[in-house]
């Protein structure tokens, strides 16, 4: 099928043109109009027309390097318009490498023979095209790729697609062997990716073989969830075998890890990875431990930001980035430890953790997934740490309730029975119930001394004595601080009530 663009700012100029090519029965299949630049733009990406007649003065210089690239990627017979004979104009049709430059008016006859050559040109063309992408078929292979001195790489430039998940390399595949390439490239699917090897002419300039990846990016997406990756690997070394090529365009893969994917990467030598440490200095290895114990989240986020993200080329080595993350989820673990939070649910998320820092292929994610769990891990901290504080706490009341008797109880005592410091307890204490040790311990006497009353016949002497105090006299002025009446008042007043 051949397809003619008629491109011009003159609507007569275009239904003329059209005109002519059905009435003198001019072989083309299809025939396309556009009235402005953008129109024209869109049909080559869209339609990627075999001839165009493009109307020069309808093209601003803004546009005019867009248009020069388009036309060499989708490589159309090229036949220029103008009103101006001028050698700006002639110039222009040069670089658009025209096979003709019409100055208006032209006779009908001199465009029905142009369209016609162009026409009989591009089908002959067309066939030799098919000729040869079969003849480049048969001559690359699977050995072409793996076998270094198989094939020479002079001429080829190789694509490599890689999806997500490689079980979908099947959809990719079908995708591809459809697709309307302009010259069709040989398919080499593998496990992990699929080559793409194309033949290019010597002069093509590697923003075409952009262009292509760009666009088919797009289409692919347009299509298709399952996000793709694309490297385009394209040396100006003509020494090169198709296997070199191969194994350079295989190590640029791992370009996604920095990149992600849906991306294009494009390379034209070995890709030469930076060398750093892996390994976290003694200073570092501080650092974590001070900002795990503080629990700063922010300061824990930039960190990995700064060491991780925003990388510029040339790239650290991934592997040695995923030592590095090792490193640190190592200092995690021995907080986890410090913590007593190495078991559970907590110790399979490291685990899962640690599998993600092996083997997923975006840093970024990795990065996410790393700090999402040291902020879990915190959270636990926190509860863990109160869970400690109240069980000190009702450790040390279950203490006072049986011991309350003795007068020579202490705080002391009590701290070293919850194995704490006297003043970290007392701190914890006033915290958890807003009183100091002295207060709690005389309000569980006074709640004794008070039933004793109710229920025994005891002297106030008695119940003095069983409820701690150091003699009656001073349990009968903090019982009276207390209640407002003294302890016998307050037995003969509940009997009363009773009675």
């Amino acid at each position: 099928m051949t397809t003619l663009l008629i491109a011009d700012r003159d609507p007569n100029e275009r239904t003329g043109i059209s005109w002519l090519v059905s009435t003198c029965a001019i072989p083309y299949d299809r025939v396309l109009t556009a009235g402005t630049v953008t129109e024209l733009l869109r049909a080559l990406e869209a339609e990627r027309p075999d001839v165009i007649c493009i109307e020069l003065d309808m093209v601003p210089k803004e546009d005019w390097e867009r248009l020069k690239l388009l036309t060499s990627l989708y490589k159309p017979t090229v036949v220029v318009t103008t009103l101006e004979a001028t050698f700006e104009r002639a110039l222009q049709g040069i670089e658009l490498h025209a096979v003709d430059l019409w100055l208006k008016p032209q006779s009908p006859e001199h465009i029905r023979r142009t369209l016609t050559r162009c026409c009989q040109e591009r089908m002959a063309r067309g066939t030799a095209r098919v000729e040869q992408a079969d003849s480049l078929g048969s001559a690359l292979s699977y050995r072409s790729l793996f076998l270094p001195l198989e094939s020479p790489g002079k001429g080829l430039r190789l694509m490599l697609l890689q999806l997500e998940d490689t079980d979908k390399h099947g959809e990719l595949l079908n995708f591809l062997e459809t697709y309307p390439f302009r010259e069709k490239p040989v398919l080499l699917p593998l496990s992990d990716v699929i080559v793409c090897i194309f033949s290019e002419e010597k002069d093509t300039p590697l923003s075409a073989g952009q262009e292509i990846g760009k666009r088919l990016l797009m289409d692919w997406e347009e299509q298709h969830a399952e996000p793709l990756s694309l490297v385009l690997y394209d040396s100006t070394d003509e020494m090169l075998s198709l296997n070199q090529k191969y194994r350079y365009a295989v190590e640029a893969l791992d370009i996604r890890f920095f990149k992600g994917y849906r991306q294009i990467s494009t390379v034209q030598n070995k890709v030469n990875w930076a060398v750093i440490d892996p390994f976290l200095t003694p200073a570092e290895q501080r650092a974590w431990v001070d900002m795990l114990h503080d629990g700063d989240r922010e300061q824990l986020k930039q960190w990995m930001y700064r060491q991780f993200l925003h990388k510029a080329e040339p790239y650290p080595e991934p592997g040695l980035l995923r030592i590095r993350l090792t490193s640190i989820l190592a200092q995690v673990r021995r907080f986890m430890k410090s913590q007593g939070l190495d078991e559970g649910a907590l110790e399979e998320k490291y685990l899962r953790v640690f599998d993600t820092i092996l083997y997923t292929p975006v840093l970024y994610r990795i990065v996410q997934d790393l700090l999402l769990f040291i902020y879990e891990l915190l959270d636990s901290v926190t509860i863990h740490r109160d869970e400690a504080r109240l069980d000190i706490v009702e450790q040390a009341i279950r203490y006072l309730e049986e011991n309350y008797a003795r007068a020579d109880l202490r705080l002391e005592e009590v701290a070293r029975h919850v194995d704490r410091s006297p003043a970290y307890f007392s701190s914890l204490l006033t915290q958890r119930h807003g009183v100091s040790f002295r207060q709690l311990l005389t309000t569980i006497r006074l709640r004794e001394a008070e039933r004793l009353l109710l229920s025994t016949r005891l002297s106030v002497q008695e119940v003095a004595e069983r409820t701690g105090f150091v003699n009656a006299n001073y349990f009968s002025k903090i019982f009276k601080e207390k209640s407002g009446t003294t302890p016998r008042s307050f037995r003969n007043q509940k009997k009363r009530e009773k009675s």
